[in-house]
């Protein structure tokens, strides 16, 4: 064993690793990604031993390959964000009616904030819905601990098991004693068998979903499984609490936080905390009811602390009304929590707080001098708004369509025509930053591939404007080419901008089908975008370079002239994996101060100083997207003539 820092997915990776898992699959997704990197890196140094490691093209595949490999009696780990669950729940549903052999853990962060994602979707409620236990870590020990239990209890009940860490619980770093090899459990030597358990035709539908029923409450009393919810008690003197503060998942660390702040406090001013009971909930899917009965007897009021849904909330009160137990909740639900986003310990603090002075009139009048002192800082705060890279080709696409509408536009005003209107529909990615001004190219966001049919159905019902779908290249592959092929089939008339910078860039720039390099370090002849949407039928296909305006100008408007699917393939690396070329700079004497290269493009590393624009070259990556928009010529290389000299 080694004692090592780990980041909360590298310990995950490690706990996966050192249960056997033989097969691990997933799709790229903030804050899941680093799990999979670390499988990989351990594998490719060589401590990992006999474990196969994938970005899959989506999360429904990496499921289906995880449950394959199941079937066969091997241990396999799936991974994907709150999100990519969505997409994965195909198979997941039906997954839990075959059941696992080997043990199947799917692993799912969540993100409440929202911090990079769309939605604050809590999976506890899909593992409701989908009939699978979970696990939710309140510590990164505790979830390295969780993922080797999920593989146990998977194998236990034949059923997938879901570990739910929240973006702090992934991102915290602590040390860990973990094995510095690390062995694949072997799957049983006859492999897959033959059993009509694993064909899901309804009659056997309806027997597992008995056999689901009748496990759920046994897994619900396991002590692998319960064994994670954890029960503490603060006794005053001489008396038994009468109330009780249960937390789910990181708010259980942040509850015992603010325990001890207020604690503290209270010591100080010569006070004391009623006594209470905190019991810190791990496993809150099936609920484990006989347990929590047992340790609220004697509990008047209950206080709840969770990160996004009510879920342990609701389940306390459906257990006081079916056992008719005598405790008030108080919760999200009747406003004595925060009903969205993280929670955290000086909010958890506040909350608690008010909940004890109810018990205590004396805390009550004290309540001001508990209040810890707090940072504060005076003065509007400075706006920094989320932007693409400088250098980032995604900046040109999007300028280059807008050049080319509005030349369309003004080509259709002389010749007596109404204006070209347009509707430019955007996806999940950095490229989503691009309806933000002065760009504003991004008219709707929904779902990863979502523009590329949405802009199908937006042309059906206005077919006089033009409608354009931006997708990146790991997304055309995830979950773009069955809206393509929709548009084809259906013969809609829409523009697709595919904007290729070899990467995966907004999860870390992991690769993906297009790039030709696996997670297992091998390389393969990459999929091309240009042959797979030949092979869709898509007839008319421009190729450009995005700094090149005047050819991605040209390109774009020829494919939004065409009637019918067309596609530009915007084709430049992100700036994240190439080298970047020499800064630009401004001529300050002959810069007229008229601000175009600053409201055209919107590079951060343009500034204006009141009178001219400048390059900061310590960002400017010498793209020169910004050279042909000047109208005077000022921007060029230093020592050119153009750019300021040296």
């Amino acid at each position: 064993m080694a004692q090592r820092l780990l980041m909360g997915n590298e310990a995950f990776a490690h706990g996966a690793l050192e249960a056997g898992v033989r097969v691990v699959a997933g799709y790229p997704g903030t804050p899941s990604s680093e799990l999979i990197e670390t499988v990989a890196k351990l594998h490719g140094e060589g401590s990992a031993h006999g474990v196969h490691v994938e970005w899959s093209t989506n999360e429904k595949a990496a499921l289906e390959v995880a449950a394959g490999a199941s079937m066969a009696g091997a241990r396999v780990l799936f991974t994907c964000k709150q999100v990519g669950l969505n997409v994965a729940s195909d198979a997941l549903l039906s997954l839990a009616y075959v059941g696992a052999r080997g043990g199947c853990v799917l692993f799912v962060a969540d993100d409440p904030g929202p911090i990079s994602s769309q939605t604050e979707q809590d999976t506890r409620r899909f593992a409701a819905f989908a009939k699978v236990p979970v696990l939710d870590p309140s510590t990164p020990e505790e979830g390295f601990a969780m993922m080797k239990e999920a593989f146990e209890l998977s194998e236990r009940y034949g059923t997938p098991v879901i570990v739910r860490p929240t973006t702090r619980i992934c991102h915290a770093s602590t040390f860990f004693d973990v094995a510095e090899e690390t062995h694949a459990r072997p799957a049983p030597a006859e492999g897959f068998e033959k059993d009509p358990r694993w064909v899901i035709f309804p009659k056997r539908s309806f027997e597992a979903h008995g056999e689901i029923n009748e496990r759920l409450p046994r897994i619900a009393s396991d002590p692998t499984f319960t064994r994670f919810t954890v029960v503490e008690e603060v006794p005053g003197e001489g008396e038994r609490p009468t109330v009780a503060i249960v937390a789910c998942g990181v708010s259980a660390a942040y509850g015992r936080e603010a325990l001890a702040a207020l604690q503290r406090r209270a010591a100080e001013e010569g006070m004391e905390l009623p006594p209470y009971r905190f019991i810190a909930v791990g496993s809150p899917y099936p609920f484990p009811a006989d347990l929590m009965e047992q340790e609220l007897e004697g509990i008047e009021r209950v206080i709840v602390f969770e990160e996004l849904d009510p879920v342990v909330e609701e389940e306390l009160l459906k257990l006081a009304g079916a056992r008719h137990l005598p405790y008030a909740v108080l919760g999200k639900l009747t406003g004595d929590a925060p009903d969205r986003g993280e929670n955290a310990s000086d909010v958890i603090r506040e909350c608690l707080l008010r909940f004890f002075a109810t018990e205590s009139p004396d805390l009550a009048s004290w309540a001001a001098a508990l209040q810890p002192e707090t940072l504060r800082f005076e003065g509007p705060l400075p706006v920094r708004p989320p932007v693409l890279c400088a250098g980032c080709p995604h900046r040109g696409s999007f300028y280059a369509v807008k050049r080319a509408l509005k030349e369309l536009s003004k080509q259709a005003e002389r010749a007596g025509e109404p204006a070209v209107q347009a509707v430019l529909c955007g996806d999940i990615g950095c490229y989503t930053l691009g309806n933000a001004a002065p760009l504003d190219a991004v008219d709707t966001c929904l779902c990863m591939g979502a523009g590329i049919t949405m802009a199908q159905g937006l042309a059906v019902v206005e077919p006089q404007k033009k409608h354009v779908a931006f997708v990146g290249d790991s997304t055309f592959f995830a979950s773009a080419l069955t809206g393509i092929a929709n548009a084809v089939y259906n013969g809609h008339d829409v523009t697709f901008a595919i904007l290729d910078n070899a990467t995966t860039a907004m999860t870390g720039s992991q690769p993906h089908p297009g790039t030709g390099l696996t997670l297992m370090g091998e390389r393969r002849a990459p999929i091309v975008i240009e042959g797979v949407l030949e092979a869709l039928g898509v007839e008319r296909i421009r190729i450009v370079d995005p700094l090149d305006t005047d050819a991605s100008i040209e390109a774009a408007r020829d494919c939004l002239a065409f009637a019918g699917p067309a596609a530009i393939i915007f084709r430049s690396p992100c700036i994240q994996i190439v080298a970047p070329e020499e800064p630009l700079s401004i001529d300050p004497v002959t810069c007229t101060g008229c601000k175009r290269c600053i409201t055209q493009i919107g590079c951060p590393a343009i500034g204006f100083d009141g009178t001219v624009a400048f390059i900061d070259a310590s960002l400017c990556v010498g793209c020169g997207l910004c050279v042909p928009v000047c109208p005077f010529g000022v921007i060029g290389a230093v020592g050119d003539g153009k750019g300021e000299s040296a």
